[in-house]
């Protein structure tokens, strides 16, 4: 017979090995959302940069949720339609940018697992035409897509 010592060793071993299961089960599932999302934005944000400066206003854009709402100076816009359209017409000739994007002075602050706010500088440069630069706001979403830009408040 078994010594109740030994039986409640083996169950608390099986115990600590279905803890450990569960936890790994639920990181995995989350994606890793234990992790420091801050670098995954980072280069979600060098990349849309990236992009404008190819001329590709759709890559600048994909960071966006399709709910998303945008602040700019001529006031608000909902949707990444009517972003890509005045971005079109006031930043792009013939499918090129105006000018080169590079961003600056870029914060990160987590606000939950799922969320996070950052903020920055961007610059307009190059072009033969005057700098021309202002600050951001972000508000990020971890969704089924990855993290995504929900809010963007541009002056």
């Amino acid at each position: 017979m078994r010594s109740a010592r030994a039986v409640l060793a083996r169950w608390s071993l099986a115990a600590a090995a279905l803890a450990a299961a569960a936890l790994l089960s639920a990181c995995a599932a989350t994606g890793g959302a234990a992790a420091d999302p801050r670098g995954e934005m980072m280069a979600l944000l060098e990349r849309s940069a990236e992009s404008w400066n190819r001329g590709d206003l759709k890559g600048h854009l994909a960071i966006y949720d399709e709910s998303v709402t945008v602040k700019t100076k001529d006031g608000p816009r909902a949707g990444i339609a009517p972003i890509e359209a005045s971005f079109g017409r006031a930043y792009f000739v013939d499918g090129k940018p105006k000018q080169q994007l590079r961003m600056e002075r870029v914060a990160i602050r987590l606000l939950s697992p799922e969320s996070a706010l950052m903020t920055g500088r961007f610059v307009l440069h190059g072009g033969g035409l005057a700098e021309q630069s202002g600050w951001f706001t972000l508000v990020w979403l971890h969704t089924a897509a990855g993290w995504r830009v929900v809010h963007d408040h541009t002056s």
